[in-house]
């Protein structure tokens, strides 16, 4: 496994982009940096993180042999080699809060950001972009945010998760490429914030409506059982699970 430690970048996924383009690229190589100056999260948000106190890195991943319409798979393949790391260092309470952030006791402690390079209706590749708030103590205005040290009390070696991460990541993409998708999907949806309980949710016209989550379907798709019996199915860009 290469890794490609930088002390500060802009962002370690444009980074990992950039040098994808100009030679081939060892499978699951990494980039992690100590420093991310424009850390981009889902739908174009900023994620901020003290200088060497939380892993922030990139993954690259060569083509898998799925369906484009499938690419959400790698998003399940990410999120349960991150809840599966955490589990196996102690950390409680582990849920993938559709798509794929990760929450422990309710609070986020990773977002991920996947970035498919697709041609010709074929997936190239993936860069994989993960953040993992771990050592850092405080969160200012982000009441929802947390860190590993701030929930068990113990200060984590950042290389060492990344090596777990990655063994976790290649077990998972194993899987995947076994062509066990059902097996996938269920993992995933037993992980999944708030599945068959009741919740509030925020349409993209900012209108709220209650309904159940339902699980996923089969394009990653978030089914939510609304008020009159219909199971509907949202994009990301169409509905926000409230807190």
């Amino acid at each position: 496994m290469r890794i490609i430690k930088l002390n500060a970048i802009d962002s370690t996924n444009s980074y990992l982009k950039q040098i994808s383009v100009s030679e081939p690229l060892e499978d699951y190589t990494v980039v992690t940096t100590k420093h991310q100056t424009q850390g981009r999260g889902q739908m174009g948000t900023i994620w901020n993180s003290e200088k060497a106190k939380n892993l922030t890195c990139s993954v690259f991943k060569k083509g898998v042999k799925i369906e484009v319409e499938q690419q959400f798979y790698i998003s399940i393949v990410t999120s349960l080699a991150i809840v599966k790391t955490l589990q196996s260092f102690g950390v409680p309470k582990l849920f993938v809060k559709w798509p794929n952030d990760i929450l422990s006791e309710n609070k986020k402690v990773c977002g991920i950001l996947i970035e498919n390079v697709i041609k010709n209706n074929k997936l190239m590749g993936s860069i994989i972009g993960i953040g993992l708030n771990v050592n850092q103590m405080a969160f200012g205005d982000l009441p929802n945010a947390s860190s590993l040290k701030i929930l068990t009390g113990t200060v984590f070696n950042l290389d060492e998760l990344l090596q777990h991460i990655v063994r976790h990541l290649k077990y998972y993409f194993g899987i995947l490429e076994s062509g066990n998708l059902e097996v996938l999907k269920a993992q995933y949806e037993l992980q999944l914030f708030r599945n068959n309980k009741p919740s509030s949710f925020k349409n993209s016209e900012g209108q709220l409506f209650a309904g159940f989550i339902k699980g996923i379907d089969t394009n990653g798709k978030l089914l939510i059982l609304l008020e009159d019996d219909i199971i509907k199915a949202f994009e990301l860009k169409e509905v926000k699970l409230l807190y």
